[in-house]
């Protein structure tokens, strides 16, 4: 009986034992919560002015590299080529996304160039003159930036009557104003006339009715008149001499609305589709170069701008 009674263990019941333990477990995950939770209210390095600066320059580099390359840019209009449509000293914002390669996505503000519309391109090069443009020897293919409007797609067939621009056989609508290019006059030296928009004239009147006017000087339109062309164009020399000119697979016939003082595809030729950058938007500033420049800046920024042209679309 000693004996039994020194040998026996009163063991814990089994359901009490489990118990115990799950509280154990409960209070463990508890603490490590706890834990984590210090750890992680508990501040990191303080960062310098200096980073914070500089990770936010990063971050706007960034943003602005990219929407330079896929969706906006800024360019500025230094030639009258398409007065008064758009002025010298006019900059523009243009839209890239629209244009961009690859076959147009519905979901997405994509569309194919049209007939009409203002694009803006990589100058490609004289493709009728082995010398290099002949109007503007210091051109730089595919660096010079260039505005005009589409006037031929591709495989349009284009026909230049004088005035008249013959698309397929159909004339185009384009409303006609007469109108005189400014020269510099040498007793005026503080004022550049050739910056100037054009100031249109009676004589001949105005003809055609389209979405978008057009400017030609008056001897132009009276020659015009008369069936005379004032001199050939460069460009049928690319047709063997024909008069009628089909624009290649992947390219675009293209012009200014200042007709008689724009170097376009009459004269260089055809623009590839790989060197559009994109459609011209608005004039988110406009700045007259005719005037005098004038100190301090703020001043001639307040009196040089063309607040009324400023935001204004461009069609």
């Amino acid at each position: 009986m000693g004996n039994d009674a020194k040998s026996t263990v009163i063991e814990e019941p089994p359901a009490r034992a489990e118990s115990a333990k799950a509280e154990g477990a409960r209070a463990a995950e508890k603490d490590g919560a706890k834990a984590a939770e210090k750890k992680k209210a508990q501040p990191g390095p303080p960062r310098s002015v200096w980073r914070e600066y500089f990770e936010s320059l990063v971050v706007t580099a960034i943003m602005a590299f990219f929407g330079m390359t896929f969706v906006v840019q800024a360019v500025k209009v230094p030639t009258g080529s398409m007065q008064n449509t758009i002025t010298i000293g006019d900059h523009l914002l243009v839209n890239k996304f629209i244009f961009a390669p690859g076959p147009p996505l519905p979901f997405l503000p994509m569309r194919d160039i049209r007939r009409g519309d203002i694009i803006v391109f990589k100058y490609p090069g004289s493709q009728t003159s082995w010398t290099g443009d002949p109007n503007d020897p210091t051109n730089r293919p595919y660096l010079n930036n260039y505005v005009k409007r589409v006037i031929g797609l591709p495989g349009d067939r284009v026909e230049l009557k004088g005035t008249k621009v013959v698309v397929n056989g159909q004339e185009l609508p384009e409303h006609i104003v007469t109108a005189e290019n400014f020269n510099d006059d040498p007793r005026t030296l503080n004022v550049l006339e050739q910056n100037l928009p054009l100031q249109a004239e009676s004589n001949p009147p105005p003809s055609g009715e389209g979405a978008y006017t057009v400017y030609y000087g008056a001897a132009t339109r009276r020659a015009a008149a008369r069936g005379e062309t004032e001199y050939p164009y460069p460009i049928y020399e690319l047709t063997g001499g024909q008069r009628v000119i089909t624009v290649p697979a992947d390219s675009y016939f293209v012009m200014g609305d200042n007709r008689d003082n724009s170097a376009d595809s009459r004269y260089w030729g055809f623009v590839p589709r790989a060197v559009v950058v994109g459609r011209a938007m608005f004039v988110y500033w406009s700045y007259d170069e005719s005037k005098p420049m004038q100190f301090p800046y703020v001043i001639d920024f307040i009196r040089n701008t063309r607040w009324s042209r400023t935001g204004t679309m461009v069609k």
